[in-house]
């Protein structure tokens, strides 16, 4: 039996990674073996993560498996929007006109600044005493 023709985009974003596959189907969305809403349950930064489907009319006409790892539920949700659009571009690189003014074929660079020894935080000094 063939497997059915399948799409793969990698998307990152602070700690997490996103492997995203798109399948032709009835758009199903499964984040690590469960619905997408119940992955994200309230978070409303996810309904961003499926922006690249509605920039382009794709919609509902593929399913999609995700596999996350690492980070928050908020680096989660943007680096599946990396990897949607990526695999979208897979599809059909006319999309390219669609994605890229609206940034979402850009890495977003920033991560967490690591603490430096003698500072409470990254930046953060203790307070300075004369005496």
């Amino acid at each position: 039996m063939a497997t059915p023709e399948q799409f793969y985009g990698t998307g990152r974003r602070k700690a997490a990674v996103a492997r995203v596959f798109l399948r032709p189907g009835e758009g199903r969305i499964v984040v690590n073996g469960k619905e997408f809403q119940v992955y994200f349950r309230g978070l409303l930064r996810a309904v961003h993560a499926l922006q690249a489907f509605r920039e382009t009319g794709t919609a509902g006409r593929y399913d999609v498996i995700i596999t996350v790892a690492g980070g928050g539920p908020s680096g989660q949700a943007d680096a599946i929007k990396l990897g949607i659009a990526r695999a979208l571009l897979k599809v059909n690189p006319d999309f390219r006109a669609q994605l890229k003014p609206r940034g979402l074929l850009t890495r977003d660079p920033r991560e967490v600044e690591r603490k430096k020894y003698g500072l409470k935080k990254a930046r953060k000094a203790p307070q300075f005493s004369k005496r």
